[in-house]
C-alpha cells in the first residue's frame, strides 16, 4: 500500500491474489472492493475522458458516476461495483467506451 495516498487498507487478514491493471501486477485482497482495493494500491486514474482525455477515478464509490470504469474481458464495468477475484485482467476503457 502506498503510504502517501490518503486511503487505508482495509484488507487486512484477507488472502492477497494476483491482478493486473493496465499491465501492471497487482496483489490485492481477495473480495474486496475492486475501486477501494486500487485505491489502495496507488491507482489514481481507473480512465481517461473521451472529450479532454483528463484522468478519471472513483469518486462516488455506489455506481451512480462511472469514473472507475474498467474495462474487464472486453466489457466496461464499474470497478466500484466488482469484488477482487483472482486472475483478473483489467484495462483501462478506450476513449468513448461507457
Amino acid at each position: 500500500m502506498n503510504n502517501a495516498l490518503p486511503f487505508h487498507d482495509l484488507g487486512e487478514g484477507r488472502a492477497l491474489v494476483a491482478v493486473t491493471f493496465a499491465g501492471q501486477d497487482l496483489r490485492l485482497p481477495e473480495g474486496a472492493n475492486l475501486a477501494a482495493a486500487l485505491l489502495g494500491a496507488g491507482i489514481t486514474s481507473f480512465r481517461h475522458t473521451p472529450a479532454s482525455g483528463a484522468p478519471r477515478g472513483p469518486f462516488c464509490m455506489m455506481g451512480a458516476c462511472f469514473d472507475c470504469l474498467v474495462e474487464v474481458d472486453g466489457i466496461s464495468r464499474q470497478a466500484c461495483m466488482m469484488e477482487v477475484t483472482p486472475g483478473l485482467i483489467l484495462h483501462m476503457p478506450q476513449a468513448g467506451e461507457r
